[in-house]
């Protein structure tokens, strides 16, 4: 290993701890680089498919995840009526996965129970209150650079620092993509929509020309998302006012659940032009970032780091060429712009399609692929995210 210098990690949201707990696995120290004071708190992600919680497993993480999760075994799509169009059992894929189920777990959790599992194994090591600002590849090793100018060298930089990441930016690599006019506004309450919704999921998504929603139960609440308009003034968004309209349109005649939190965010469909840089590497939010609907946002940077993690190790042990980042860059950029960007964007055409044909071709669509085991089974390989998987081990 090149002068044991350690693997450094930016950012410790879940993608920079995946990442931390599979290099330690294999016997590479790190030093993961925290702007924040500790470990997060924000909610933000809060979905898991199958084959992130198989990655995790073996990491030995999911296990206290699903402890302190809620497994959500089916996924519906409905009609502003409350009428089902489809819905699909993920218990049908227990022939691929040890997990057939989505877990609804909010993300600060699982870097919690990393942070934990981890300090407790050698060559894991963790600064706060450390904002990286610059990056710099120096061929055989790299440093970064924080804030108060101090200089930390390491063997190779993950970049695992988010949609404005300070290593992307130091590498000069492009953020491609584009910006949704409207905003997403997600709403939680402790209010249990499943005891005036009879036979209400806890993964529901809602197709409507005028206000597509989904609603999604993660432990102790509900979470309630629904798009707002480029025209509506964020403040108005801010108002209870605003809120309850938003609840009105759930079901009729009720407006009054107890709001416990509510964030307004920006969406964006936006992917690196490269992974990889030298010795710098991105990986999640960094690298990708995508509109929520399917979950695959944060899964697809859990993906990222393990793949990165297997090829990694086997050049920092001298087992493989450094040229075999590169299939790195070409697995998980390519699945991300093949399956993530194109699935999360149909997704979201598929809730609000404005003319009757096409919203008769997305409930004919989705009610087929429900009644017939084999098509189900399918779709929801594509959902889970193991059809991406599939192809990226496919790429050379």
């Amino acid at each position: 290993m090149p002068g044991n210098k350690p693997v450094l990690i930016i950012g410790a949201g879940p993608v920079g701890l995946v990442a931390a707990a599979a290099l330690v696995r294999e016997g590479i120290p790190v030093l993961v680089l925290e702007a924040g004071p500790t470990i997060s708190t924000e909610m933000r992600a809060s979905t898991f498919h199958a084959p992130t919680l198989d990655m995790l497993d073996d990491l030995g993480a999911a296990p206290e995840m699903i402890r302190q999760g809620l497994k959500g075994p089916i996924l519906q799509y409905r009609q502003r009526d409350h009428s089902l169009i489809a819905e699909f059992d993920f218990g049908i894929l227990a022939d691929v996965t040890r997990h057939p189920f989505r877990l609804q777990c909010e993300q600060f959790k699982l870097t919690r129970i990393l942070h934990d599992l981890l300090q407790t194994r050698p060559g894991y090591a963790i600064r706060f209150n450390a904002q990286v600002t610059d990056a710099i590849d120096h061929g055989d090793h790299v440093e970064a650079v924080l804030e108060d100018g101090t200089r930390i060298q390491g063997s190779y930089i993950i970049g695992a620092d988010g949609a404005r990441s300070a290593v992307r930016k130091s590498a000069g690599i492009e953020f491609e993509g584009f910006t949704w006019p409207e905003r997403f506004l997600v709403l939680s309450t402790e209010f249990d929509f499943a005891s005036i919704i009879p036979g209400l999921a806890d993964v529901s998504y809602y197709a409507d020309p005028e206000e597509w929603f989904f609603l999604l139960r993660v432990p102790g609440v509900w979470r309630a998302m629904f798009p707002v308009a480029a025209e509506v003034p964020d403040e108005e968004t801010e108002t209870d006012e605003f809120a309850r309209a938003r609840f009105a349109r759930i079901l009729a005649g009720r407006d009054d659940y107890p709001l416990k939190h509510r964030t307004l965010y920006r969406v964006h469909q936006r992917v690196a032009s490269t992974f990889r840089k030298g010795r710098l590497l991105l990986a999640g939010d960094a690298a990708h970032i995508n509109n929520p609907l399917g979950g695959m946002g944060l899964n697809g940077g859990v993906h990222d780091a393990v793949n990165l993690v297997e090829k990694l190790a086997r050049v920092i042990r001298g087992e493989a060429d450094e040229a075999v980042l590169d299939r790195y860059d070409r697995q998980r950029r390519g699945v991300t712009v093949e399956h993530v960007q194109r699935q999360t964007i149909q997704n979201k055409k598929n809730l609000e399609a404005k003319t009757p044909e096409e919203q008769a071709d997305f409930r004919n669509r989705m009610a087929e692929a429900a009644s017939d085991p084999a098509k189900a089974h399918a779709y929801l390989m594509g959902m889970s995210m193991m059809n991406s998987l599939k192809r990226a081990a496919e790429i050379e």
